[in-house]
């Protein structure tokens, strides 16, 4: 969320404690840590109440059907493809069996 790294919390820890005073830093610094958890609290149940009631549920499901509906027909197009072109490639040999047929027939008449 916030891009702090370890230099930046040690110098706020230090100013804190030189504006607070050893005696009052340590209540400050759990008062802050209650009203953060609740905070984190508050937009949690926030989020949740949201998703239900526009119904996130749902529309998750709903994407994910459709997906998979994609992919079916995805896959039947391809099933289609591979019976086409092996039909087209029985006829050419069904063809080429013909004409071989027919050459040697009319050899032996």
């Amino acid at each position: 969320m916030f891009d702090i790294g370890f230099s930046e919390l040690l110098v706020i820890a230090i100013i804190a404690l030189i504006v607070m005073g050893p005696e009052r830093l340590p209540e400050t610094v759990r008062s802050i840590g209650l009203w953060v958890g609740r905070m984190k609290q508050m937009l949690a149940n926030a989020r949740q109440e949201l998703e239900s009631e526009v119904g996130m549920d749902e529309i998750h499901r709903q994407l994910r059907n459709e997906k998979i509906m994609r992919q079916l027909e995805d896959s039947k197009t391809e099933v289609e493809d591979t019976l086409i072109q092996g039909k087209s490639k029985l006829k050419k040999a069904a063809a080429d069996i013909n004409q071989a047929v027919d050459e040697s027939g009319e050899g032996k008449l």
